[in-house]
């Protein structure tokens, strides 16, 4: 009788991982075992955040085309901008409040059209104004709207408006350079008229 010599097998790929595997779940057991879950203190909380699922705010910042759009010197400098940001015959028509938004040299960046009110008014939120400028990376701003009565008087809902938001601008290092209010042909300066 002739006997087979038992060929030993080498051991694959896969059985090596299984006292590999075994010894990470043993791993884990001891660490749970070695450091419990506490029970976490809040000191403020708006309610149960769960770990998966919380939402990430993500700010980016990308000027591609650097346009030279103008520079603000002088109050004049920003009512020619502004005039420019309406359409043909809407001055005249309803109230619209436009943002001008510069960099430390006061060269303008961009604009961006608040809000388009009635005839006699628009509605402003200082925390949209001042977060497109945390989002610009702007350093000033100018504030600007228009009365389609050609009326130039700021009302005193003008005054209070822009001293709030002068006052919450100021907390951010953003400076606000003017409030201009424009009709077809003239404007008026806040600065020019020390109220600012």
């Amino acid at each position: 009788m002739v006997r087979k010599k038992s060929i030993k097998k080498k051991p694959t790929a896969t059985a090596k991982r299984k006292p590999l595997a075994k010894r990470a779940r043993a791993y884990t057991r001891a660490r749970a075992k070695a450091y419990p879950k506490r029970r976490e203190h809040l000191v403020f909380a708006l309610g149960s955040l769960p770990k998966q699922g919380v939402p990430e705010i993500k700010v980016r910042y990308n000027r591609a085309r650097k346009t030279f759009l103008g520079l603000v010197k002088k109050s004049t400098d920003a009512a020619d901008f502004i005039r420019k940001t309406y359409t043909r015959g809407s001055i005249e028509l309803q109230e619209a409040f436009v943002v001008l938004y510069c960099n430390h040299r006061n060269e303008i960046l961009g604009y961006y059209r608040h809000s388009v009110g009635s005839i006699s008014a628009a509605l402003i939120d200082q925390r949209i104004i001042l977060g497109t400028a945390l989002k610009s990376a702007s350093t000033s701003i100018v504030l600007a709207h228009n009365h389609p009565s050609g009326n130039l008087k700021p009302s005193q809902a003008d005054i209070e408006i822009t001293k709030k938001i002068k006052k919450a601008a100021d907390l951010l290092d953003i400076k606000v350079l003017d409030h201009i209010i424009v009709t077809k042909k003239e404007y008026f300066s806040f600065t020019d008229a020390g109220l600012i």
